[in-house]
């Protein structure tokens, strides 16, 4: 059991939250300066990660030296979300999963979209609060720039056992699809579009936390590799972190659906109990 202490705050809206060795407390502080802010407070609107510069900068310089296949940026960034070499997707801290969002970061550190789940039901987040039934349900995700212009919106349908993501532009186009193939040992999905694959995501290990991303002719164009977000939100907390990695710059629909399988991962394809089913 973990000792009652102060640690940083879950939420996300503070420094550190006291633990009394079962549960969070509503005392918080910043700076030294102590206060009392209720753990079920609401926080909605733009998806704010209490991340700096140097914080998201340490992600990709860890994996780096992890040896998880991370490189060097290949090529210059252009400050969009589909035109960086690196994106550092960080996902909002909560004590209970209601819904998912994410903020997404250049390698350098710079917020450049937001992910939102939408058009959930107060039935819906009752039964994600109480049941294991997330996977059963459907999931929607918006992906929005830094001024808040939709980029992509993805649809994750009910499923019974595999998974289909659908992508769509901003005004409900499909761009393409993420299919599962596989419902044991290492994960598999095909990115199609126009009814034809135009590449694979592959995990790398049966637990699904690192991924590679292929173009139609099986050569790795991208890699998502989760990163260590900390002892606090390890134990406390549902939160994922994850670096992205894309090798070379990519043409469209691959770019939109390599963009969208590393700011879907989470949500969409690993929502079934932390694992693939």
């Amino acid at each position: 059991m973990t000792s009652a202490n102060w640690y940083p705050d879950p939420t996300g809206r503070h420094q550190v939250r006291y633990w009394d060795g079962t549960a969070w407390t509503d005392h918080v502080a910043d700076g030294g300066v102590q206060g009392t802010d209720p753990v079920t407070a609401a926080t909605g609107g733009t998806v704010q990660v209490r991340a700096t510069a140097a914080d998201v900068q340490a992600q990709v310089t860890a994996q780096g030296y992890r040896g998880a296949g991370m490189t060097a940026a290949a090529f210059p960034g252009s400050g969009s979300l589909f035109g960086e070499p690196v994106l550092v997707v960080n996902q909002k801290a909560k004590l209970i999963e209601l819904s998912n969002q994410y903020a997404v970061f250049t390698g350098d550190g710079r917020q450049i979209a937001s992910v939102n789940e939408i058009g959930q039901s107060a039935g819906k987040k009752v039964l994600r609060a109480l049941t294991s039934l997330d996977q059963f349900m459907t999931h929607r995700l918006e992906i929005a720039d830094a001024a808040g212009t939709v980029q992509l919106r993805l649809t994750r349908p009910a499923k019974v056992f595999k998974s289909t993501v659908v992508v769509e532009d901003p005004h409900g186009r499909e761009i393409g699809r993420i299919v599962q193939e596989n419902m044991m040992g290492k994960i598999r999905f095909d990115l199609q579009a126009g009814g034809t694959t135009i590449g694979s995501l592959r995990a790398e290990n049966w637990r699904a936390w690192n991924f590679s991303i292929a173009d139609h002719a099986g050569t790795e164009v991208a890699r998502i590799t989760k990163t260590w977000e900390g002892l606090a939100k390890t134990l406390f907390t549902t939160a994922d972190n994850y670096v992205v990695q894309i090798h070379r710059p990519l043409e469209a629909p691959l770019v939109q659906l390599v963009v969208a399988s590393a700011l879907s991962v989470d949500t969409a394809l690993k929502q079934d109990s932390r694992g693939f089913g």
